[in-house]
């Protein structure tokens, strides 16, 4: 047996004997204080890409939200606390990869599927203080989403059908991969030192300074600020917001990224109204807009639904435009913690190289299943 294939199975024999125990009680506590949670999921999803001349078929593991294992420490010291997180994917072949080109392994975990090795202090007067691989203070701040949806629909387009490939009108494979038009600009996760501030009345504020260190062909550091404001309970309404600021040095290239979004729940009716915009001063910019509906059709637990719509300008060059929509739904079943979904989207894109590109569509179904 390979040590890569070796590392992989390990990773698959963890994730499984994690889950038989943690199905009935995953947190673990030393009596004196502390707490150990075992945690983690899996989402295999089936996927289908019609690019205008043919369609691909295939299983996968969904990027929106990887397979993964965890575990979290937390040690309590009086009012501070003391924090250790480790995460990893679990090296799935993943929905982004998977392209007209070729259909990556079943299994192959490296170094960078870690998500999280993160140290953090938690301090009851000044703050948390974190240093480690980990979330850099803008990942996520674009997005915020109380639909229900954002397993299968959200702005993060490309972690669905990311690899595939726009064909031009002759049927040749010469435009770009979906990952390069429709684009999000959110923060990332780096080796990185990070504050976050008290919550202050649903507003808190984050910094950080990150490099990537599990990729070693990577040059790639940043600085970001992030605010945010998450309120369950203002009126009839949950709100959640982020706006977030990032300067980026990729091998010598530097570039200055605004992201922000917003979403709007009304508690009563399940309506939901959910916004993203963003830009990078040297690759366009885009806007995003949803309107979801949860309800209540079974008694295993709510069903959701998404419609959605993104434009992107300049975003693969001057002059270039990405278009999409899409519509989903998610039926959760509480009890056995799983939410099931299906989704479906159209893409377009046109740029000015003189070729004319086909639509594309695509359709994602599949279930996660936590521990």
């Amino acid at each position: 047996m390979s040590k890569k294939l070796a590392v992989t199975a390990g990773v698959a024999a963890l994730a499984t004997g994690l889950a038989a125990p943690a199905l009935a009680e995953n947190i673990y506590d030393n009596g004196n204080g502390g707490t150990v949670n075992f945690y983690g999921h899996l989402n295999p999803t089936f996927q289908s890409f019609d690019d205008g001349s043919e369609r691909n078929n295939t299983v996968a593991d969904n990027a929106n939200a990887n397979s993964r294992i965890g575990m979290d420490v937390i040690q309590s010291f009086g009012a501070d606390s003391f924090r250790f997180k480790f995460e990893t994917g679990l090296g799935l072949r993943s929905s982004a990869g998977v392209s007209q080109s070729g259909t990556p392994d079943d299994l192959s975990w490296d170094r960078t599927d870690i998500r999280h090795f993160d140290f953090a202090y938690q301090s009851a007067r000044f703050g948390t203080f974190s240093a480690g691989q980990g979330s850099m203070s803008s990942d996520g701040a674009a997005g915020a989403d109380l639909s229900g949806t954002d397993i299968v629909q959200s702005l993060f387009i490309s972690d669905s059908t990311g690899g595939f490939q726009f064909r031009d009108t002759d049927g040749n494979l010469t435009g770009p991969a979906i990952e390069d038009a429709f684009v999000a600009y959110d923060g990332s996760r780096l080796g990185r030192v990070r504050y976050d501030s008290l919550d202050m009345n649903g507003f808190t504020f984050s910094a950080s300074y990150g490099e990537e260190i599990l990729d070693s062909t990577a040059d790639f550091s940043m600085y970001d600020v992030t605010g945010r404001y998450a309120n369950e309970n203002v009126g009839a309404f949950a709100v959640s917001a982020a706006l977030g600021y990032g300067w980026e040095d990729d091998a010598g290239t530097k570039s200055e990224t605004l992201n922000g979004s917003f979403s709007m729940l009304h508690k009563d009716t399940g309506l939901s109204f959910t916004a993203a915009a963003g830009q990078n001063d040297d690759a366009g910019d885009y806007s995003y807009a949803k309107v979801g509906y949860t309800t209540n059709l079974f008694a295993a637990g709510a069903t959701s639904f998404g419609l959605d719509i993104y434009d992107g300008n300049d975003t693969n060059g001057p002059s270039s435009n990405a278009g999409s929509w899409g519509i989903a739904a998610v039926q959760s079943f509480d009890k056995a913690n799983i939410d099931a979904y299906v989704g479906y989207r159209e893409y377009s894109y046109d740029d000015n190289s003189g070729s004319t590109y086909k639509d594309a569509s695509s359709i994602m179904a599949g279930a996660i299943f936590k521990f």
